[in-house]
């Protein structure tokens, strides 16, 4: 078989954060077999350290430096991320009568230009879904930054606009690949063809993401790692308030920052007595320090964070509001619980605290757990592209 021709349209730099590292995910298993990959988008990230295969990158020039200090747009983050993805998709559908790819490969968001021309072109194309429906996303955050900012119109990402684009994504592609049967529900929930939907799941560095030697634990104390932007999506101020009501001696570490005004004021007020670090950068120190990891998102489709801590050993509390709920055996290798709820988690702090013996062992299964849910996820998905 001939190698395949592949246009391969992203939105952020390889490599960098959970989004980044799936964008690296899906251009490894798309390079497999020897197959031509055209990468189109800002590029790696300077560290990145590459994946096997014959890559050609087109690079997105740079927004001009002074757009984001420009002081109307500085408030408005989301009109400023959907120019810059309007960008990328004008940038690659300009590209694709040069690459002539066998298929098209893009990520919501920078793909809709991409996807008219494979539909005008007569070729497959493939949309990845990271997150559930987008209009759930933008929903999250309208609702968050009321209650927590007071904020009666949200100017964030996503603006409506930008979940029309993605709805006409989502109707062009000719199949959608996701990571998990909670994004398949959200987005078959909004009329999307349940049928074109695949989930394929995510890998993740296990040799990185490695168990340490247990730290010495100090009797009473329950060591608690969370690992994300400190943003209203990912629910950390539902974690503050837990760890407040939640009895007995407990601490917590935050890898990550903040990244509006609104959830630096939230911070600073609820860590008010919380035994609280910040940790930023690689989280991998702060996870060989943890008894117990907890994500407590409001809306998540496939977080790395949570497969990164299973995979370091780690037993896990996140809610039900992600596709990281399907890895976790309640009482085995975590817990589960209802999102946007500090009394809930509180409750499932506290069953951790009294079973603090046994999350060593937890740990231990939710390592094996993930060992087995990766095997092979590199090879699932190229053979799933191959099959369009």
């Amino acid at each position: 078989m001939r190698p395949r021709r592949y246009a391969f349209v992203y939105g952020v730099q390889v490599g960098v954060g959970g989004l980044g590292v799936q964008v690296e995910n899906a251009l490894r298993a798309l390079a497999l077999g020897g197959h031509d990959v055209h990468a189109v988008g800002p590029g790696p990230a300077p560290s990145w350290n590459g994946v096997p295969g014959r890559i050609t990158w087109h690079r997105v020039p740079p927004l001009p430096p002074l757009l984001g200090r420009w002081s109307p747009l500085r408030r408005r983050t989301g009109l400023v991320q959907e120019i810059a993805d309007r960008r990328i998709g004008r940038f690659a559908a300009a590209r694709l009568e040069a690459i002539r790819p066998d298929l098209c490969y893009t990520f919501t968001q920078v793909g809709l230009e991409t996807l008219q021309w494979a539909a005008a072109a007569g070729v497959p194309s493939v949309l990845e879904s990271p997150n559930g429906h987008l209009r759930d996303f933008r929903r999250v955050y309208v609702e968050e930054a009321r209650r927590w900012c007071g904020r009666r119109r949200y100017r964030g990402h996503p603006t409506t606009r930008m979940v029309r684009r993605v709805e006409a994504e989502y109707a062009l592609a000719r199949a959608i690949r996701v990571s998990s049967e909670w994004t398949r529900r959200s987005l078959s929930g909004h009329t999307e063809d349940r049928r074109r939907i695949a989930v394929l799941q995510q890998p993740v560095d296990v040799r990185r993401y490695a168990p340490s030697a247990p730290a010495a634990r100090s009797e009473g104390r329950l060591r608690v790692c969370f690992v994300g932007s400190l943003d209203l999506r990912k629910g950390f101020v539902y974690l503050l308030r837990a760890a407040r009501r939640a009895e007995g001696d407990l601490t917590l570490e935050l890898v990550g920052g903040t990244g509006d005004r609104c959830c630096r004021r939230l911070l600073e007020r609820e860590r008010r007595g919380l035994a609280i670090s910040l940790a930023p950068g690689d989280p991998r120190p702060a996870l060989h320090r943890a008894d117990l990891f907890v994500l407590p998102t409001l809306e998540d489709g496939s977080p790395f964070a949570v497969a990164e801590a299973m995979a370091a050993g780690l037993p896990v509390i996140t809610t039900t509001s992600t596709g990281a709920a399907e890895w976790i055996r309640p009482g085995v290798t975590g817990w589960t619980v209802e999102p946007a709820s500090d009394v809930a988690l509180a409750a499932a702090l506290e069953e951790a605290r009294r079973q603090a013996r046994g999350l060593a062992a937890m740990g231990r299964e939710a390592r094996l757990d993930t060992e087995r849910r990766v095997a092979g996820c590199d090879e699932s998905l190229s053979a799933w592209v191959r099959a369009q």
